[in-house]
């Protein structure tokens, strides 16, 4: 073949390899096996054509803009374009730039929120909720925090002696769980106080039981006080016999269970270390006291008055008969520590004048010097101690001078020497003017001599 030649479209023959494809040994053959088909060795190429959407009825309602339809033109802006698709508008974002994916909203919106209720939200406002509650939270106190905060609070209590008071006061502690410390600082504290504070005390962890402590809480309070025995033993000699009272107090008032005191002296007779002894000693003596307490007959009855009847709960007569006692073994001894120390036991700082007052009237029978000098000396003295105040001092005094007409009648001389007495306690500071002022002068009868023309004046 020519190179000039040119192939018929109707014959068209492909080299590869260097060999033509129908060429057999140099020969074409005519055969239809030898002659493949044209168009089967035409490559084919699937052409990619984008999907025609058919019309809608809007678009062939839209009017035509320069012989272009306007879906044609909406159609050909990009996909992300937030513009008015139709003719109709200003080309302002559609809804205001609140609409699509992704889209902070329409500028604004965040004030038109009435609030949100999520406390997540980081729009979330507490003071623009409408119904909310607040709550107290109080940290759980350290163990230095609640000695400081309880024993201003016991020590309080021994003065007013309202335990709903403490129990509102401790109920407003976060105590967690140290709240046993409350009954083991009431009992500590009432170690070196009298028996009416002892009584206060045990009716104090009598009120707080079931209300701010439970069982448990309690007998750890009572373990804690017998582990440091030894500790209050060298303060208090008698803490062993105290405490045993305490315990055994407990007990009746159902604080405690009964077997609290049986457990715990088996728990207790099994230390064997030297240490250990001493200590297990000093338990086992409180222990034995609140066994014999308990034991004895008509126990839990007799309980109630473990500390005895004390301070104002005593009669009238009672206390009287005890100053007045105290007043005759003064003046036999003339010891002022021991009267004084007798006197502060009574506990009663309301009823002192009755002291002064019977002093004063001791002083108008005697009608000597040296018990005047010597109820001074007394009276002199417990006045610098503060223990009779200027109050009580002066209700004394005035208890006398409303009784002179009745003390009179026995004494005739009673005003000369209610007279000196009193210009003595002036002079040593134990009444002040005001009660030296009130002193009665009994007016005394004028004679004859007197130049009264012979008459007697009344």
């Amino acid at each position: 073949m020519a190179s000039g030649d040119v192939l018929s479209p109707e014959v068209e023959v492909f080299q590869q390899n260097g060999e033509v494809e129908g060429e057999v040994d140099g020969n074409f053959s005519d055969s239809p096996a030898a002659s493949p088909n044209l168009n089967d060795l035409r490559p084919k190429l699937k052409a990619k054509r984008r999907a025609k959407r058919s019309p809608s009825k809007e678009d062939q309602q839209l009017p035509l803009t320069n012989g272009v339809n306007v879906s044609q033109l909406s159609r050909s802006k990009p996909r992300y374009d937030r513009k008015s698709r139709t003719s109709y508008g200003r080309g302002l974002p559609k809804k205001g730039g609140a609409g699509g994916k992704g889209v902070w909203g329409k500028p604004g919106c965040e004030l038109d929120i009435d609030g949100v209720i999520d406390e997540k939200d980081p729009n979330y406002d507490s003071d623009a909720q409408g119904n909310y509650e607040l709550e107290t939270i109080a940290p759980e106190l350290t163990p230095e925090e609640v000695e400081k905060t309880i024993k201003p609070v016991i020590q309080e209590y021994f003065e007013h002696g309202d335990t709903n008071e403490v129990a509102v006061t401790l109920g407003e502690l976060n105590l967690g769980h140290k709240k046993h410390e409350i009954a083991t600082h009431a009992v500590s504290m009432a170690l070196d106080k009298h028996d009416s504070h002892r009584e206060m005390t045990s009716r104090l962890i009598s009120d707080l039981y079931g209300n701010i402590l439970n069982q448990q809480e309690m007998a750890t309070a009572f373990d804690s006080i017998l582990d440091d025995l030894a500790d209050l033993t060298l303060d208090t000699p008698d803490a062993p016999h105290v405490v045993g009272s305490f315990i055994a107090r407990a007990v009746a008032d159902d604080v405690l269970p009964p077997k609290y005191v049986t457990d715990y002296k088996g728990s207790g007779e099994s230390t064997q270390t030297s240490e250990g002894s001493r200590l297990s000693e000093q338990m086992m003596a409180a222990l034995d006291r609140a066994h014999v307490l308990l034991s004895m007959k008509h126990g839990m009855v007799r309980l109630d008055n473990v500390w005895g009847v004390g301070g104002g709960q005593r009669p009238v007569k009672y206390l009287i008969k005890k100053m007045n006692m105290l007043l005759r073994e003064y003046l036999s001894s003339r010891d002022i520590q021991e009267a004084t120390r007798c006197l502060v036991e009574l506990e009663v700082p309301h009823f002192h004048h009755e002291l002064v007052y019977e002093a004063v009237v001791t002083v108008l029978e005697a009608g000597s010097e040296q018990v005047g000098t010597a109820i001074l000396m007394l009276l002199k003295s417990l006045a610098d101690a503060i223990i009779l105040t200027v109050d009580q001092m002066d209700r004394g005094f005035d208890r006398v001078f409303e009784s002179m007409p009745d003390i009179v009648l026995d004494v005739p001389n009673a005003h000369t020497i209610l007279e000196r007495f009193s210009e003595e306690c002036f002079k040593q500071g134990v009444i002040n003017s005001r009660t030296k002022a009130k002193v009665p002068i009994r007016a005394r009868k004028r004679f004859v001599s007197e130049g009264d023309g012979g008459r007697i004046k009344e």
